[in-house]
């Protein structure tokens, strides 16, 4: 099979066997616990198995807190995409350049693999309790394909965002950060402008990081003054 098709039938084959019981954060952070079972590749390929075994791959996907953009952002950020800018001006004419949605940053952070000799359902079982004594409730069990085992993760990162968004733009909306002001800003990149604004002041971030964000905005005129202070703070 070539890429695609690989793509195609670790999209098909993959199970959501437990998940997370919360959705994703609206304000904060989000750690998922992962575990990923699948059967070996070589069981694949030769179509016998010697032994009953299961591959087992653990770790974090880390959920940044969603972050309220428009079309006119998008424009700015699709770097190095060959067809990004094309998107992102269909995004503008469709729903017009100051029209807010969301946009999720999630971060793999792999742990282990280890091959265990059990069969998947006795392995699952096992994790299962596992996770029950635990008592987290943000884990998720995956069963996957072993040789695209990252596209089953991110099949379940897309499925979270999707069941996670309604909730997260109910809450936003409650607290009316996507209200847009007369400039075409939400009120959440406003507040974000102003924490980074904090964060280069404490050294907690880069200028650079300021920098690209007013840039995206269209905004870093409004704020240069403002901006080139930082400097002079530091001199």
């Amino acid at each position: 099979m070539n890429d695609e098709d690989k793509i195609i039938h670790a999209l098909r084959n993959t199970r959501i066997l437990r998940s997370p019981k919360q959705k994703l954060d609206t304000f904060g952070v989000t750690n998922m616990y992962y575990y990923i079972v699948t059967e070996p590749l070589y069981t694949d390929l030769s179509g016998k198995k010697r032994e009953e075994e299961t591959v087992v791959r653990e770790g974090r996907v880390r959920a940044e807190k969603p972050r309220i953009v428009t079309p006119y952002y998008l424009l700015n950020l699709f770097e190095g995409f060959e067809h990004g800018m094309e998107y992102a001006k269909y995004m503008v004419e469709t729903y017009g350049p100051n029209q807010p949605g969301l946009i999720y940053h999630y971060k793999n952070e792999p742990k282990e693999m280890n091959i265990v000799s059990d069969s998947l359902e006795v392995v699952v079982a096992r994790i299962e309790e596992k996770v029950d004594k635990s008592g987290d409730p943000l884990s998720v069990i995956i069963k996957g394909v072993d040789e695209m085992w990252d596209v089953s993760l991110m099949k379940f990162i897309h499925e979270m965002t999707g069941s996670s968004m309604r909730g997260n733009i109910a809450e936003l909306g409650a607290r009316r950060l996507l209200d847009v002001d007369g400039g075409g800003i939400p009120r959440d990149a406003r507040y974000r402008i102003e924490s980074l604004f904090q964060q280069v002041s404490a050294g907690e971030r880069e200028p650079r990081d300021l920098k690209v964000e007013l840039d995206r905005w269209g905004l870093f005129h409004e704020y240069e003054d403002r901006f080139l202070m930082l400097f002079k703070k530091g001199s």
